[in-house]
């Protein structure tokens, strides 16, 4: 069976990462990619985030087109653009980055924040905080200080300023902290190495949700 991860953002290497961190997580399946055909490269904002629904849907059509034993499909950016739309459309489960995360982040009703670079997101990430945190408590998001574009471009600067943002989130009692984007998965994967609690990786805990359903 195949796994098809989905990227809003229009960045082919984005895409070629997240795939190999799935399909590390999911060795029994066969994981493909999807690259939205149009829009921003990093989604940054709420109108992007908006927009980029039509070329999820699109791109995850096509998809399916060419590969129809695609037995689950991974919407890889963390406003989960599309995912519902596809959810109604689609007679196979359809997972977000970010519903995973924060479903695994408040597992047993433990506090749970987000740590993030997008500024532009933070209200649309915390009304998903707000709705997916069933029992527990959710500490809202941390931003980090510089532009998501300036941390992109440096990858050590964008790992020390999540580092501080996880930390925050700690401080304001967090037992669980999601590294909030698809694109920032190297950085979590890192900081999950650091020991300074528990840090859930979006995608792996999308693909965590994958396996419970499939195998």
């Amino acid at each position: 069976m195949k796994v098809l991860i989905v990227n809003p953002n229009s960045n082919r290497a984005t895409t070629e990462m997240m795939r190999k961190y799935a399909q590390a997580e999911l060795p029994e399946f066969e994981v493909i990619g999807a690259t939205a055909a149009a829009g921003p490269k990093m989604i940054t904002e709420d109108i992007a985030l908006g927009q980029s629904r039509r070329y999820v849907v699109s791109a995850v059509l096509n998809a399916l087109d060419a590969n129809p034993d695609i037995a689950a499909v991974v919407v890889a950016a963390y406003g989960d653009p599309g995912r519902d739309i596809l959810e109604d459309l689609l007679d196979i489960p359809v997972f977000g980055i970010g519903k995973s995360s924060m479903v695994a982040a408040s597992q047993g009703g433990r506090a749970f924040g987000v740590a993030t670079s997008t500024p532009g997101l933070a209200t649309a990430i915390a009304a998903m905080g707000e709705r997916f945190k069933g029992d527990a408590d959710f500490v809202g998001v941390t931003l980090t200080k510089s532009d998501p574009t300036v941390l992109a471009a440096d990858p050590q600067r964008q790992f020390e300023e999540l580092r501080d943002a996880v930390q925050a989130c700690v401080d304001k009692g967090a037992q669980a902290v999601i590294i909030g984007g698809g694109p920032l998965s190297e950085t979590a994967r890192r900081l999950s190495e650091l020991g300074m609690g528990t840090i859930i990786e979006p995608v792996p805990a999308a693909c965590a949700m994958v396996r419970k359903v499939l195998t």
